[in-house]
């Protein structure tokens, strides 16, 4: 790369500074974590968009459609599932959180329930979050290392001491208009990369003369998947749901977006402005996959720059091999983007999880100076050990993309499920619900354990459907206590 390259990464990560220097004043937990539900709709949006369309979909949904064997515009089926997953968010879930006026979405659970729930699912939460961030931070940190020639180590402390630096300073507004800005760089990233590839390539025409025909199919109905990773239209479908529903509405990562808005109409907003947005920048993403992958599967000395089985290089290489000076700096840009405003998300609602749970252990509240403090130790800590985690993370996928889901496809079944089971049903008990969660997520981990080849899409649909059956069925041998607290459902239509 060349002077004005490191110049423009570098007046980056000093703007992110500057950022996280601006909204550094808080005075209360709904300040650092909600920021004072004063942000807007449009740029929660944003964020929302980011922390999940990050350096994993701008690197990884491109090497999927364009190199990876069997893959294709057949990752688009799994938007389909979003705008179903969206109306099960705005029917009920999303709502009775908002009007719960909790800090954390685990909170209603032991207003629902009892601490053991909220503990228990705050731990599952923590151990997925953690866990799939430091493998997006390895995955970038090894982009990095191919693109700049920066050893793995340097590329983790670099993404990393930013980050925490900026969100552990400004709290969830630093985060949220850090990640406005990112999602303009990454969607203006992958403009960049498709219309210089298709300038490569001679245009459209040429690219379609030399694709090969089965990447451009969009929806596969032949496949169940019973067979493995075969990304039948069934199971990517009624999978996604679950996924998007239980990702979007209960993983605090996300749902923290929501709870930061002004209030339930502004929420509904956001949600559907997502549910409208995300297909058009995934199809750019598979777009730009598309004509990119043509390329280098019809030029061998392109081919010959990714490693066996890393699918995921394709872009950087493309972005160092054709890209001009300062162009290169701004897409590398991109990707660090991408990769910060995933860890940033991630830290900020892990501390938010944390210092919550701490407070409920030690059986009293926090005041705003005391609670500033541990939320703002909390997100260097979990920083930290996400950082270190990435260290040492290995790949479980033929793509990062793919990897990132079947980790969330594990969990986010029985997650969704016990959220559900809270808000419709009187009668399930806390033990009850712990039951089913536990249930739910030891049948995930068994299938993953014994190499079933039940499609892993498919997890997310019968982990919901366990978890959500074990906890209808214990209703009638562990009843609900007289005494449970139901504040956040008052007055609403519940199953007996």
């Amino acid at each position: 790369m060349a002077t004005l390259d490191y110049l423009i990464i570098g007046t980056y990560l000093a703007g992110l500074l500057l950022l996280g220097g601006v909204f550094r004043q808080q005075t209360s937990k709904q300040d650092y974590f909600l920021g004072g539900r004063s942000l807007s709709w449009p740029a929660l949006s944003l964020s929302v968009m980011a922390t999940q369309l990050s350096a994993v979909s701008f690197i990884s949904a491109p090497a999927f459609v364009g190199l990876r064997e069997g893959g294709g515009l057949v990752w688009l089926s799994y938007e389909l599932a979003l705008p179903a997953a969206v109306a099960i968010l705005l029917w009920r879930l999303l709502p009775s959180l908002h009007r719960a006026g909790v800090v954390s979405v685990y909170d209603y659970l032991e207003q629902r329930f009892s601490r053991s729930t909220r503990i228990l699912i705050s731990f599952v939460f923590q151990l997925s979050r953690s866990f799939a961030t430091a493998i997006m931070i390895y995955a970038i940190s090894l982009i990095l290392q191919g693109t700049i020639g920066m050893q793995q180590w340097h590329a983790i402390v670099l993404i990393g001491v930013i980050t925490l630096v900026y969100s552990s300073m400004g709290g969830m507004k630093a985060v949220v208009y850090g990640d406005a800005a990112q999602m303009l760089l990454i969607i203006a990233g992958a403009a960049v990369c498709l219309w210089i590839g298709l300038e490569e390539a001679g245009g459209m025409d040429n690219i379609l003369a030399m694709v090969d025909p089965a990447r451009l199919q969009a929806v596969n109905i032949d496949s169940f998947g019973t067979q493995g990773a075969d990304f039948g239209l069934l199971p990517m479908l009624f999978g996604g749901i679950v996924l998007y529903a239980s990702y979007y509405g209960c993983d605090q990562s996300e749902a923290q977006r929501s709870l930061s808005s002004r209030n339930i109409k502004d929420m509904r907003k956001m949600l559907l402005s997502v549910a409208l947005l995300r297909f058009p920048i995934t199809a750019l993403y598979c777009a730009t996959g598309l004509v990119i992958g043509t390329l280098f599967l019809n030029d061998p000395a392109l081919m010959a720059q990714i490693p066996d089985d890393k699918a995921d290089w394709m872009m950087p290489v493309f972005i160092v091999q054709y890209l001009p000076s300062g162009m290169v700096g701004f897409l590398v840009v991109a990707i660090m983007a991408a990769a910060m405003s995933s860890l940033s998300s991630a830290i900020n609602s892990l501390a938010a999880v944390s210092v919550e749970d701490i407070s409920r252990l030690r059986g009293r509240e926090l005041d705003n100076q005391a609670y500033l403090k541990h939320a703002r130790i909390a997100g260097i800590m979990w920083g930290l050990i996400t950082l270190i985690l990435s260290l040492y993370a290995g790949d479980i996928a033929p793509t990062v993309i793919e990897a990132i889901n079947k980790i969330g496809s594990v969990f986010y079944g029985p997650v969704l499920a016990t959220f559900l089971l809270g808000i419709h049903s009187r009668r399930v008990s806390a033990l009850a619900v712990n039951i089913a969660l536990v249930c739910g997520v030891l049948s995930n981990i068994l299938l993953w354990l014994t190499d079933a080849p039940l499609f892993w899409f498919w997890w997310n649909l019968t982990s919901f459907t366990i978890t959500t059956i074990t906890g209808l069925v214990l209703r009638y041998w562990l009843p609900v206590d007289s005494a449970s607290k139901l504040p956040s459902v008052r007055g609403q239509a519940l199953l007996p």
